[in-house]
């Protein structure tokens, strides 16, 4: 069995979650943050749903360079077309990570901003930490959003305080 296999895995459960957390968000609430400085919860919701693409960049290139793209924030209009780029995305995701060897995991991959290079590391402990860590950290942002609206959080890793048996 490849990495590839058991990041399939995980990033099959860990879509089905996101998907269940992205889908209690009602459009009501986009423009809601508990904080001036917090992202609103459509602008953290969009980035949860658009990190899942980081897999297919990750897997498929040497490196991301700021300076060379004209990133503009995905803006969905509904929340249809929100879970529609979310899909979209992990359907990416998981191409890439059925096509990836694991030689290819085991190259370097490199962030970075012109000549400012943030990191370089394996692309497998790029796929772990600043794909799927970084994502499940936003989505945990995102059920803590959830919860200060009073919308049920669903159950992630078990039974939530609102789902379930606690």
């Amino acid at each position: 069995m490849g990495m590839n296999t058991a990041f399939l895995a995980e990033l099959k459960h860990e879509a089905a979650t996101t998907r269940k957390v992205l889908e209690r968000i009602p459009e009501s609430t986009w423009e809601w943050k508990p904080h001036e400085r917090s992202m609103s919860m459509l602008r953290l919701a969009t980035h949860v749903a658009e990190m899942f693409s980081w897999i297919k960049t990750t897997v498929e290139t040497p490196e991301l360079d700021f300076a060379a793209g004209n990133y503009e924030p995905f803006v969905p209009k509904s929340s249809q077309e929100l879970l529609d780029y979310f899909d979209k995305h992990i359907t990416e995701a998981g191409e890439a990570l059925e096509s990836a060897s694991d030689e290819g995991l085991m190259q370097n991959w490199t962030l970075r901003n012109g000549e400012q290079v943030y990191f370089t590391m394996l692309k497998v402990a790029v796929v772990r930490s600043f794909c799927f860590n970084h994502i499940f950290h936003h989505r945990g942002q995102l059920t803590v959003y959830l919860r200060l609206n009073e919308i049920p959080v669903p159950e992630i890793y078990g039974p939530s305080a609102d789902e379930g048996k606690m």
